[in-house]
């Protein structure tokens, strides 16, 4: 029976091309829409780190004065980041299974040939747990140690795209690369790592952008002076260097590997929270948080809301198409009234009836689901021309491709439904009669 119903509904479209041809390009045209929509923010909103993301948190701590109250995006009132003084006690006390402290900066890598030109990377100044924290891959080498922090070691992680640029093929392992005025020895190689997005930095639209090439000691850094990027936020008379207890300016990141250590370290940062107010810091009332790191993207409105509206909008779009299309459908199916009633006559039940157009607007479903995936396409090129860093990430993988289809094909049905329905219920004997 599928294939006679299959065979009916070509036969119909056929009949009525013109009809067909309008109702595939209306659902073409809103599925493109959408699935273009739907993709960018599919890829957007994926776990930047599966298997790990549940066992990673962000502490939130408020040492601001009462009278200060900015507005900011995870919780009105509180820093996103931590002083130095409150990242170094927090490392110091080693409460989580790991942690690590980190800032972005660019700096001017000097390539080693005379004549090649100094260019400008991105990259992030962190602490030693950063690597095995993460789940950072290895090409060759490996991180840094805690000795070699509290030693201002002068070592160097390059990511996969620097290491070619600078060495090609040949190992970087043990070579020199100078980054602004200062040599360092590069300890380790990662295999191209880009997590997406850059969840470890500060939020902003950077963090759809291009990865970090290089990973140095923070303490290296600073007692080098480098140039940081991010939020700098201080308060206060003494406020305004890098160490001060003044001054918001860090990302801290933690492991905790049970939820019974989750639970303990909230109970531990209540308690500092509580000890720095008996050294007349942290003014406020207790009030520690610890982020998961799928909450903290959420919170920190990481996807931008522009591309939420365009996705509401095309779904609008595709709503229109489908209201067009069950009109479309109405009015060809009742057209064929006699046909109907001719096969009612025949022994077919209403069943029979509603699983022929059923089928019907499958068809034209699937039709209109190839040519929302070249709609989708062409949108999606168009989005990866545009400066945004996210743009390049616009790709449609197997399960987009798939939905595209399967939104085709169930929003075909689903406005085919009343046409359906009320095709089944057209009587019989009155068509007949008129005949």
């Amino acid at each position: 029976m599928p294939a006679y119903y299959f065979a009916l509904a070509l036969r119909s479209l056929r009949r009525s091309a013109a009809l067909t041809a309008l109702m595939i390009l209306a659902i073409g045209l809103g599925i493109g829409a959408s699935m273009t929509m739907l993709t960018v923010l599919h890829v957007m909103s994926g776990d930047p780190l599966p298997g790990r993301s549940g066992l990673l948190y962000v502490p939130q701590l408020d040492p601001q004065p009462l009278e200060r109250n900015t507005p900011r995006r995870a919780a009105p009132g509180m820093p996103d980041s931590l002083t130095w003084v409150d990242a170094a006690n927090l490392l110091q006390a080693r409460r989580a299974d790991r942690q690590a402290a980190m800032a972005g900066g660019s700096l001017a890598v000097r390539p080693a040939q005379e004549a090649a030109q100094p260019f400008f990377q991105p990259g992030r100044f962190v602490t030693a747990d950063f690597f095995p924290m993460f789940g950072a891959p290895f090409r060759a080498g490996t991180g840094w140690t805690a000795q070699d922090d509290a030693q201002r070691a002068r070592v160097v992680v390059l990511n996969a795209e620097l290491g070619r640029r600078l060495f090609g093929d040949a190992s970087a392992i043990g070579r020199t690369v100078r980054l602004k005025d200062t040599d360092f020895r590069v300890v380790g190689v990662l295999d191209d790592w880009r997590p997406q997005p850059t969840f470890y930095a500060q939020i902003d639209s950077r963090i759809f952008g291009r990865p970090d090439q290089f990973f140095l000691p923070l303490q290296t850094a600073l007692d080098l002076k480098f140039d940081f990027s991010g939020n700098y936020a201080c308060w206060g008379s003494d406020g305004g260097g890098r160490s001060s207890d003044h001054c918001t300016w860090l990302q801290f990141w933690v492991q905790l590997d049970s939820p019974a250590k989750v639970r303990a370290y909230r109970d531990f940062l209540a308690d500092y929270w509580r000890g720095q107010q008996a050294h007349g810091r942290f003014p406020r009332p207790p009030d520690a948080r610890l982020h998961g790191l799928v909450e903290w993207l959420a919170l920190q409105r990481a996807i931008p809301g522009d591309l939420r509206l365009q996705l509401w909008l095309a779904l609008g779009f595709l709503g229109v198409c489908m209201v067009n299309i069950v009109g479309l459908l109405l009015a060809k199916f009742l057209r064929r009234s006699g046909e109907i009633s001719v096969r009612r006559a025949l022994g077919a039940r209403r069943r029979d009836i509603f699983v022929q157009f059923g089928v019907e607007s499958a068809v034209i479903g699937v039709a209109g689901g190839m040519l929302g995936l070249a709609v989708a396409g062409l949108g999606l090129w168009s989005v990866r021309q545009r400066p945004d860093g996210y743009a390049q990430l616009a790709q449609m993988d197997v399960a987009m491709l798939l939905g595209t289809f399967a939104l085709a094909i169930g929003a075909s049905v689903l406005a085919g439904l009343l046409p359906a329905w009320r095709a089944c219920r057209v009587a019989p004997a009155l068509q007949l009669k008129t005949r």
